[in-house]
């Protein structure tokens, strides 16, 4: 991400802005407690944020130190619950920025601080977002991003191989008391919802077998030892697209956890946020092939079909069982689909192509009762939604 820092606070005297000028304010206040000398910011740019967090970008306006020209600066409101974005993106952040550069795949962070809920971050510059690749109207330049974010996420996963430890000692220092894998509350919730939800909403029954399926994936992946370092979310706001390959941004629920969950989000492209159009044929497989190269070194049994192929569908099982879960209660309130509402396709239509994709995976690995049950669900989706709703249009650069 990147933050433009500014001649000082006082530059900006919109009344509206007063979010971005304490954010300005106080990370002078951080910036100048670490190096020990007045660090004046200047030039505010609003670059968006999640929820009540600001993030901006500052121009380094004076330091008697050696400082980057912009930074980025986010700031989190308080914890929400058992959930603290801020304790995710600072610890996820200290743990990447310790990489050798060579191997890091983020901005590099600066300074942090937890009282005022701020981390300071290295400014990758106004690259194109992979979402704007996969919008505009040049096929193979979203074709080299996805590939180039698959390239990335595997040598992301190899590179952090096993810091289960590291991470869990940064959590504890942070003094954050929520889960290390925000998502994982969630997969559990829906894992015990979603067959009560499914039959009262659209009269699916969910056979025992499926569920001992679904059971047995959350095991798998809660005892695996295929463990590194994951962003969490998968939008592809979130993935900035350089002349070095994609670089990650946002860390609000960076973790620790099993590879595979996250080399599913290739195979069901960004099933954590409701934009998404669909990919040409090939493309997810491509994407895959692509990770499986750069973990291969680390994780060897992953070049085994027999044994990669088959937690690959569990993780597939659990996403799109999550964001079915997540969405299903709400899919009739013509809600936008995510970002950018007139640039995405219908919710249901997004949900109706994950549930397509699960029956085919399934039934190439001959798991009937999961692809019999994905079939009803499709068949639920379109007797409500209409035909077209099993039909998702590729994203604009593929038509």
């Amino acid at each position: 991400m990147s933050v433009e820092i500014t001649a000082g606070p006082a530059d900006v005297d919109d009344a509206d802005h007063s979010d971005l000028l304490a954010a300005v304010a106080a990370a002078e206040s951080v910036l100048s407690g670490r190096f020990g000398a007045q660090v004046r910011l200047a030039d505010p740019e609003r670059l968006g944020g999640a929820g009540r967090s600001v993030v901006v970008r500052v121009r380094v306006a004076a330091t008697p130190f050696s400082l980057p020209r912009t930074l980025v600066v986010k700031r989190y409101p308080s914890a929400v619950a058992d959930r603290d974005p801020f304790a995710h993106e600072a610890v996820s952040h200290k743990l990447l920025t310790a990489l050798p550069g060579e191997d890091r795949l983020t901005p590099e962070l600066v300074a942090q601080d937890s009282a005022e809920r701020l981390v300071v971050l290295e400014d990758l510059g106004k690259a194109p977002r992979l979402a704007e690749k996969l919008l505009g109207s040049d096929a193979r330049a979203a074709e080299r991003g996805l590939l180039s974010w698959a390239h990335a996420m595997g040598r992301l996963h190899a590179t952090t191989a096993g810091r289960d430890a590291d991470f869990d000692a940064l959590m504890r220092r942070q003094g954050s008391q929520c889960c290390a894998d925000p998502i994982a509350v969630d997969v559990h919730a829906a894992l015990a919802g979603l067959p009560t939800l499914l039959a009262e909403a659209w009269d699916v029954d969910t056979p025992g077998p499926v569920v001992e399926f679904a059971e047995q994936a959350v095991r798998g992946f809660g005892t695996s030892r295929r463990r590194a370092f994951s962003p969490s979310t998968s939008c592809p706001d979130n993935h900035l697209v350089t002349s070095k390959g994609v670089r990650f941004l946002d860390f609000e629920g960076g973790c620790v956890r099993d590879i595979v969950f996250d080399a599913a989000c290739l195979r069901v492209p960004f099933p954590s946020c409701w934009c998404p159009y669909g990919l040409p044929a090939g493309m997810s497989e491509a994407m895959v092939a692509a990770w499986r190269a750069e973990v291969g070194g680390v994780w060897p049994d992953l070049d085994d079909d027999a044994i990669f192929l088959p937690k690959l569908l569990e993780a597939q099982l659990l996403w799109v069982w999550l964001s079915t879960w997540r969405g299903l209660p709400r899919l009739d309130l013509a809600l936008p689909s995510g970002h950018r509402p007139l640039d995405s396709p219908p919710r249901s239509t997004v949900l109706a192509s994950r549930w397509v994709r699960l029956r085919a995976d399934a039934l190439a690995l001959g798991v009937k009762p999961v692809a019999a049950h994905a079939e009803a669900v499709v068949d639920a989706l379109v007797g409500r939604y209409g035909h077209a709703s099993a039909e998702l249009p590729l994203y604009p650069a593929f038509r």
